[in-house]
């Protein structure tokens, strides 16, 4: 039988514990959640209120993966959820991870946790703004810090301020948070920025999705800002072949990136940088850093 665990008052069914989900590291399922469990306290408040999609790997990252958006069958009824409109299928019901039960219930099914930049209350109205920094090979990390510490100088100049975590994958993530503002205007702020980089950067960075483009050079995703749009959230983990976390860094650590395994962390690693930094990304929980979207982009020097 499955263990039966009480959290928080519900009864939940753990089940397969001590099944192995990262060969490489032989890390079972049970120290996923016990990881989960353990971040909780920053992981929930940056999945406060926000639709959830999950990105599932129950036999692990080398077996079968599929993402979905709406409620799995057989999701208890304590967890909540709040309806999403879709513009293709029409509204739509998403899971809304509130409480650390709620956490530990969708740990259990071994996902990815990936929201938008927006918030049940305000579906497309972005309170975040993103860029996705993916390098294409042989480009690393190496080169998303220094396409990402121009894209801080650029926000700067506009007043914003950004903050930075790995995606967990290959590249980096930005999230700058900002005033209520509607996806269509970030994604167009976003992109003007992306194409400005191209411009100072030269032939290091490309804001153009073609693959045929990318290899060797970083390429800025501003389409994560569009309102069906969503990203990695801090501190989940992923289904890559080790157990990395998408973690919030220092601007320092951004600035000393000579080799990508300086910004690679395995989730063993959050409790001990916790301890040192804190929450580097609690400045996006609040609202005293948030900043008007600039209605007309500003030409860079």
């Amino acid at each position: 039988m499955s263990p039966i665990t009480v959290v928080e008052g519900r009864r939940l069914s753990l089940t397969n514990l001590d099944k192995v989900l990262y060969p490489e590291t032989g890390t079972t399922k049970g120290e996923v959640l016990h990881y989960c469990t353990t971040t909780a306290d920053v992981l929930l408040p940056h999945l406060h209120d926000r639709p959830v999609s999950f990105l599932r790997y129950p036999d692990g990252p080398d077996g079968q993966r599929f993402f979905t958006k709406n409620v799995p069958p057989g999701a208890p009824s304590w967890v909540k959820s709040c309806e999403v409109p879709h513009s293709r299928s029409g509204p739509a019901r998403q899971v809304l991870l509130q409480d650390l039960a709620s956490l530990v219930w969708a740990a259990n099914l071994v996902v990815e946790l990936h929201t938008p930049q927006w918030t049940c209350g305000a579906p497309g109205v972005a309170d975040r703004l993103v860029f996705d920094l993916d390098p294409g090979a042989p480009a690393t990390i190496v080169e998303c810090c220094t396409a990402a510490r121009w894209l801080r100088d650029r926000l700067a100049a506009d007043g914003l301020d950004a903050y930075a975590k790995t995606s967990g994958s290959k590249g980096l993530h930005l999230v700058v948070p900002i005033e209520p503002t509607p996806a269509d205007r970030t994604t167009a702020y976003a992109r003007t920025l992306a194409v400005e980089a191209g411009v100072a950067l030269g032939e290091l960075v490309t804001h153009k999705m073609t693959r045929a483009l990318r290899p060797g050079k970083v390429f800025i995703d501003f389409s994560q800002n569009a309102a069906a749009k969503t990203t990695a959230t801090a501190y989940t983990l992923r289904a890559r072949p080790l157990p990395t976390v998408s973690t919030p860094v220092t601007w320092d650590e951004v600035a000393a990136c000579t080799q990508p395994g300086q910004l690679t962390f395995l989730f063993g690693e959050i409790a001990g940088r916790r301890a040192r930094y804190g929450d580097l990304h609690a400045p996006l929980l609040g609202v005293d850093r948030a900043r008007p979207v600039p209605r007309g982009a500003r030409r860079s020097a």
